[in-house]
């Protein structure tokens, strides 16, 4: 969820006005709605005491993350020279423009 949004969220389930958190934060309605707006980026700790503010806090989470490729495979072609990652394409290009070719004729579409 993006900053402004949380923090909306958060100010709105509080059942505060803009005006009422900024009086808490001792700032301005207009910067609440600023952050809120979407177009500032505010840092952690300014995002953090605003929502302490709605009775929440901020909780910052880190995931693995999981790759949809075979990274080994990726890793083995980058141990490759350039001119062998060159020969590998091709092999690949030939390989795949024969299955290509084959599909084709299935279809009856070459001659």
């Amino acid at each position: 969820m993006s900053p402004h949004a949380l923090l909306r969220e958060a100010r709105v389930a509080a059942g505060l006005t803009q005006a009422d958190l900024a009086r808490h934060l001792g700032t301005t309605q207009s910067a609440i709605a600023r952050l809120e707006s979407g177009h500032a980026n505010p840092r952690i700790d300014t995002l953090d005491r605003a929502l302490r503010a709605c009775g929440r806090r901020l909780s910052l989470d880190s995931q693995p993350h999981n790759s949809s490729i075979d990274e080994t495979l990726v890793a083995g072609r980058l141990r490759l020279s350039p001119g062998d990652r060159i020969k590998s394409f091709e092999r690949s290009y030939a390989n795949v423009r024969q299955i290509a070719l084959a599909g084709a004729r299935s279809r009856g579409e070459l001659a």
